[in-house]
């Protein structure tokens, strides 16, 4: 998991509520086995025109698609963002497709912890401020910056806010890691302990059986 400390992005305006993991990332996308490959997919039913049969084409309509947010790493959205089915392909397709921020007023709670094991800063922030933010990511080229170090949401124009974080997870997004690396962090203890479990096994008196 690439480790996060300050991002300066453009940022997406997706100003809709209750966008559910469905939106995020449709169910008939989830039989990979792979984290990777969901990034295509994501706001698959928004992004793409499908009236048309065995044609997917851009819709023009959808914010993701205009020019101006290409290469976007930051995600504005409204309230309850993420909720639905605890399906954690919706943080593994925000990831794949390059988003490592999300701010919101309020995330999902099974959706919060899945995003931030996954790498990505989920940031709550007040409606009036995410507002405003959404206001100004209309203008070509505004950026938002997210310090997580710092725990500040930011842009040129003398917008700040801060945001709360669990200390734990902090730590984990500073540093990169995810469960996996979590547990390798433990490897010599974890060596220490079946190469002591192992030893007991082999020198214990062993019982003829008939």
């Amino acid at each position: 998991m690439q480790p996060f400390t300050k991002l300066t992005s453009i940022a997406v305006p997706l100003d809709r509520a209750n966008v559910d993991t469905d939106q995020i990332i449709p169910k008939q996308f989830l039989k990979r086995i792979e984290r990777t490959g969901y990034g295509e997919f994501l706001f698959f039913d928004w992004r793409y025109k499908l009236d048309v049969p065995d044609s997917v084409t851009p819709n023009p309509e959808f914010v993701m698609n205009a020019p101006q947010y290409k290469g976007a790493e930051i995600l504005l959205a409204d309230k309850n963002f993420g909720c639905g089915s605890s399906r954690e392909h919706a943080a593994w397709a925000l990831s794949d497709y390059g988003f490592r921020a999300v701010i919101a007023p309020t995330f999902a709670d099974i959706f919060f912890s899945n995003a931030g094991k996954n790498g990505i800063v989920l940031a709550r922030l007040t409606d009036d401020e995410v507002s405003t933010l959404m206001q100004r990511a209309q203008t070509p080229g505004y950026e938002i910056t997210v310090d997580l170090e710092a725990q500040t949401v930011t842009d040129a124009q003398g917008f700040k806010a801060s945001f709360e974080i669990d200390p734990f997870r902090k730590e984990c997004l500073l540093n990169g890691l995810d469960d996996i690396g979590l547990t390798l962090r433990h490897s010599a203890a974890l060596d220490k302990f079946e190469a002591k479990h192992d030893n007991e096994f082999w020198s214990a008196p062993k019982t003829a059986t008939a």
